[in-house]
C-alpha cells in the first residue's frame, strides 16, 4: 500500500489522459470546420469592402499625380500586401539573424 507515487500502476478509468473527451481538440483546429472558417472570413472582407465601392473618397494625391488611393478598397488590399512584405522581410532577416541552437548553452 506504501508504493511510490512513481511506482503505482495508474488505473485506466480513472486517467483524464484516456479519457475520450478530454482528447477532443477545439472546434478551431478541426479540419471539418476550415472551410466554414474561410467562408466566414471571406464573407466579413466583402462586407466590410463592398461599402467602398459606393462611397465617394477624395484622395491624398491630385488624380494626375497619384489616383490609386482612390480605388474601391485601396487601403485593404494595400495593408495586406504591407503586412505580406513584413513578413517575408521577418522570414528573410531570419536566414542571417539566425543563431545556432547551442548559442545559449555555452
Amino acid at each position: 500500500m506504501n508504493e511510490p507515487e512513481h511506482e503505482r500502476q495508474a488505473d485506466p478509468q480513472s486517467d483524464p489522459q484516456s479519457d475520450p473527451q478530454s482528447e477532443q481538440r477545439h472546434w478551431l483546429y478541426r479540419p471539418e470546420n476550415w472551410p466554414r472558417l474561410w467562408a466566414a472570413q471571406i464573407g466579413l472582407l466583402v462586407l466590410v469592402v463592398s461599402p467602398d465601392i459606393f462611397i465617394h473618397t477624395h484622395g491624398h494625391f491630385s488624380p494626375a499625380v497619384f489616383s490609386l488611393d482612390m480605388s474601391p478598397g485601396f487601403f485593404a488590399w494595400y495593408g495586406f500586401i504591407a503586412c505580406a512584405a513584413m513578413v517575408a522581410l521577418a522570414k528573410v532577416l531570419g536566414i542571417f539573424l539566425k543563431r545556432d541552437d547551442r548559442y545559449y548553452d555555452d
